[in-house]
């Protein structure tokens, strides 16, 4: 591993109901016996800022609904907006929090972010590895149905209205294409390779990039 770091860091993108999160984030986790952080980023984003928690995850639903990301593309540059700021609810002001909750954690501790444009906010890093899931949609369908107990109709209705928001909110805050491999180390197929093959093939791109070894191996 690089020597300015003990610690690495593992950010996961993924296309909705292709499984990176609700497994293959979580095993990785599991594995090296480090923290997952997903919105629990927002917790801790609003600890370092001594803002309230409820009004950050207001603020992120909010922007699920709104066109903003389509109109501007505002790209992270490392500002902190001051809490007392009267533009502090703007969306760019959560995520310049989290963006740097997370710099901060990876001098402190090891961790997998799913989500929250983390490959992008951790790119300069020399000890992260951006991993990007994806599937065929007729595969994401049937894994949403099957994870919420929904309809065909709901889980297409579920995963297009998520995938929208997750491009739109890439696009927005680091002016790039979400699903563009060169912004990646790996670009995977859950459907292809399956859930737990795909971990191994991180933990082993891990294991020949820093020479780090899960800590305990098991099958969820």
């Amino acid at each position: 591993m690089n020597d300015k770091s003990k610690f690495f860091a593992i950010a996961i993108t993924r296309t909705c109901g292709s499984g990176g999160g609700s497994y293959i984030g979580k095993k990785l986790a599991k594995d090296y016996g480090i923290d997952y952080y997903d919105k629990k980023i927002l917790k801790l984003a609003t600890e370092d800022g001594g803002v309230n928690r409820t009004i950050f995850e207001e603020t992120d639903e909010k922007m699920k609904k709104t066109v903003l990301y389509q109109a501007f593309k505002k790209v992270y540059n490392g500002e902190i907006i001051p809490a007392e700021s009267g533009n502090f609810l703007l969306d760019q002001s959560l995520f310049n929090y989290q963006a740097k909750v997370l710099k901060e954690l990876l001098t402190r501790e090891s961790y997998v972010c799913v989500g929250r444009a983390a490959d992008f906010v951790l790119k300069e890093e020399p000890n992260v590895v951006s991993v990007y899931l994806d599937a065929s949609y007729e595969f994401r369908v049937k894994h949403e149905m099957e994870r919420q107990g929904i309809s065909d109709v709901e889980a297409k209705h579920y995963i297009d209205q998520l995938d929208r928001y997750r491009n739109a909110y890439y696009l927005y805050h680091t002016g790039k294409q979400w699903k563009n491999p060169r912004n990646f180390d790996l670009c995977l197929n859950t459907e292809r390779l399956g859930f737990n093959n795909c971990t191994d093939l991180i933990e082993e791109y891990i294991r020949m990039k820093f020479g780090i070894r899960p800590e305990k191996k098991e099958r969820l």
